[in-house]
């Protein structure tokens, strides 16, 4: 099963995709997630990548499509995989059919998850991490300590700077911008459907799987 989860950020893309990944057996493929472990690691790309991420932008194409390209070579893809923030445009949507051309490989559905714009933004202005443990929490649906410390280790819990409101409601106008249109691009193809990700969590997880049994 080869499947896109699209979405805005903080639409629950990451939450479905590992429910997908245990599901099928398949890996979650996070642009997000390995651009954001090239910053921690200060690494030439991480620190390309940071100034957009930072601002709310999208990471330029090379990067992200270079990133997709190596890691849809792997082994654990074989079976299928489900990317996970990846395309973001339409450009980088087209570089992806070239790239599964290249591999040999065809898309088997793409899941749009649908979520009200002020419930995004009540989602993600209310996520602390844990800076020793890595522990995540949310202020208001996943509370701390009462005294604002991680539960698992005492540590400290910080906010990302892309989860602050300015940077969210940036992101939000980049994503419909440009990410929106690839619903026309793939409706065309006869590969999206659509779910109401404004459900419960166990909701939502249904709705996908079953339109997933229909692809």
């Amino acid at each position: 099963m080869k499947i896109i989860l699209l979405g805005p950020p903080g639409a629950g893309k990451g939450t479905q995709a590992a429910m997908l990944m245990d599901k099928f057996s398949i890996p979650q493929i996070s642009t997000g997630d390995m651009l954001r472990a090239a910053v921690r690691n200060q690494s030439p790309m991480g620190t390309k990548a940071k100034e957009f991420m930072d601002a709310g932008g999208l990471v330029p194409d090379e990067v992200v499509v270079g990133i997709v390209r190596e890691r849809l070579q792997l082994d654990d893809c074989h079976n299928g995989f489900i990317l996970d923030g990846f395309p973001r445009t339409v450009a980088q949507a087209d570089a992806l059919k070239e790239v599964l051309a290249e591999l040999d490989q065809n898309l088997d559905c793409v899941v749009s998850l649908e979520v009200d714009t002020e419930a995004l933004v009540e989602r993600l202005t209310g996520r602390r991490s844990c800076s020793s443990c890595g522990r995540g929490f949310h202020v208001k649906y996943d509370p701390p300590a009462a005294d604002g410390t991680c539960l698992a280790c005492g540590g400290t819990l910080l906010q990302r700077d892309d989860d602050q409101e300015e940077t969210i409601r940036n992101r939000m106008q980049v994503y419909h911008e440009q990410t929106a249109p690839l619903e026309d691009y793939y409706r065309e193809q006869g590969l999206l459907q659509v779910v109401n990700g404004m459900q419960d969590m166990k909701a939502v997880q249904q709705s996908i799987l079953t339109l997933l049994q229909g692809c």
